[in-house]
């Protein structure tokens, strides 16, 4: 006797169909064929304790347990349930005549227990769109699968309830959830604001030209300057996600094991915050199963490396592609995986090794040279791909003893929003472009061309104040995003003056 049951392994973000065939014949062996790793294998003694543990039999026959498609390799515990299944099917212990329009994933504890598994989402995403029109999965992971429409998700606490679901002797009604209510419900709940923060309005400023168009920001400054806070109230005046961004970083989360049981979409731009000593493939994704890194997990959000140049130098060098290409591409022997990586980069760095370079009160006590071989640490094709650089300065006792609030994260926000449009609309018909930071040669060509008077201002500016060549494009860039924020259709004189402002490290004479 044979009978099939469905579930889903998932390849890098997106999900594949798996069929388990399970065949009753002769003799007592057990064989389970179809590629599966050592949890997989495993599952055989799970399910077999919990069968024990809840008054099923496990059949004393020849069972073969074939995982198809064969060629693809079995993680995980997700096969426990649809395996476990599949057996009490084969052994008529439970009403198979539903079986082909449920998918089943889970993980079996010793008492029949289902525990949760990662990857929910894109494997619930998979069997909708290969027409199944239930899943059922652990009740924990009920929350993230209820988001995807046109699917009825059931989720269950035990192999038992499950049992006793397919013969007919429960009724379980589907998890529902109003995506549209629980997403414009989170969108501005934050728990920080830029109205707590204190002076700095210089950087407020920056962030805000940042938000607008899109643009990776290194902040350098001492010790206690306020750089690390500022950065966490970036993804606050970021423009709201969109729903098909909320499900694609939904996605990414929960292949990596991140969702949390009580939410089941992610409605806030992430940030993360890698420590300095992070391996490569930490960062950027990879492992012998290659898993979504922090580069992937901050997609649609901001990457936030505090201590730049303390990070190990060829961690540092793998993001270079990932910061142009917007993808961080995954090659093995026998596949390629591409993990989403759009992300706003935010680097903080002292000025030196002691810290206090430049600082207007304490004195710097490194050489001219351990500040210049501290900068050098990151490499010039990475800065390259970073539009503003900006100076940090300690706020003075004044400004902290103010006890008027500043403008608000809302208001910044709504600025950016604005910007941002204009932007959508300009990049329309270009595939690939949807804020400032993105442009090519060709569009800075179209879109940001200067009058004389500016011209007359670079000019001086690369001669006076040493600004390497490779600034040119950045401070064009960034020009055009204030001329946006302005809602000015040429970029002006005071628009290229202020984009000048932001590029502190490619001044001749920093760090010398």
């Amino acid at each position: 006797m044979l009978v099939k049951t469905y579930s889903s392994s998932v390849i890098g973000i997106d999900a594949t169909t798996i069929t388990i065939e399970v065949n009753l014949g002769q003799g007592i062996n057990f064989f389970l064929v179809g590629l599966p790793d050592s949890s997989v294998k495993e599952s055989h003694l799970r399910i077999k304790a919990a069968f024990a543990n809840n008054q099923f039999k496990f059949p004393q026959r020849e069972v073969t347990i074939n995982m198809a498609p064969a060629d693809i390799r079995k993680e995980g515990a997700v096969y426990d349930l649809p395996i476990a299944i599949g057996i009490l099917a084969v052994t008529e212990q439970i009403n198979s005549e539903q079986l082909e329009t449920f998918q089943m994933m889970g993980e079996l504890s010793l008492d029949g227990q289902l525990q949760p598994v990662k990857g929910i989402l894109p494997m619930v995403l998979q069997a909708k769109k290969e027409g199944f029109k239930s899943v059922i999965l652990p009740m924990e992971n009920a929350q993230e699968a209820a988001v995807v429409d046109g699917i009825n998700v059931f989720g269950m606490n035990s192999l038992k309830e499950v049992v006793d679901f397919f013969n007919g002797e429960i009724t379980i009604q589907p998890t529902k959830i109003d995506i549209e209510t629980t997403f414009s419900g989170m969108l501005d709940e934050f728990e920080v604001d830029f109205k707590d923060v204190k002076g700095q309005q210089k950087i407020k400023r920056a962030f805000e030209i940042a938000a607008s168009g899109g643009h990776n920001v290194v902040l350098i400054g001492p010790p206690g300057a306020g750089k690390s806070m500022l950065a966490k109230r970036l993804s606050t005046i970021l423009p709201p996600m969109t729903i098909d961004e909320a499900l694609e970083t939904t996605k990414i989360h929960s292949v990596a094991g991140k969702i949390k049981s009580s939410h089941g979409l992610i409605t806030q731009r992430p940030f993360r915050k890698p420590h300095h000593s992070i391996s490569d493939a930490a960062l950027v994704g990879g492992g012998t199963y290659p898993q979504p890194g922090e580069f992937s997990l901050a997609h649609n959000g901001v990457l936030f490396l505090d201590e730049l140049p303390e990070f190990k130098r060829s961690a540092l060098e793998v993001m270079r592609q990932p910061l142009e290409d917007r993808v961080v591409t995954i090659s093995r022997a026998k596949y390629t995986i591409d993990f989403p990586a759009g992300v706003m980069l935010i680097g903080a760095m002292n000025p030196c090794p002691c810290g206090y370079f430049n600082h207007p009160d304490k004195e710097c006590s490194c050489s001219q040279g351990a500040v210049r071989n501290y900068l050098n640490k990151i490499s010039g094709p990475l800065m390259d791909r970073i539009d503003l650089h900006i100076e940090v300065t300690p706020v003075s006792f004044d400004e902290l003893a103010m006890e008027q609030e500043g403008e608000s994260s809302k208001s910044i926000r709504e600025r950016v929003i604005d910007a941002r449009l204009i932007q959508q609309n300009r990049y329309a018909a270009t595939k690939g472009i949807y804020s400032n930071a993105q442009m090519g040669s060709k569009e800075i060509k179209a879109y940001c061309k200067l009058s004389p008077e500016s011209k007359e201002i670079m000019k001086n500016a690369m001669d006076r104040l040493g600004l390497s060549a490779r600034a040119y494009d950045r401070i064009l860039k960034v020009a055009r995003t204030i001329a946006d924020l302005e809602h000015a259709e040429q970029i002006e004189t005071q628009h290229i003056a202020e984009a000048i402002q932001f590029r502190t490290l490619d001044r001749m004479n920093w760090g010398a």
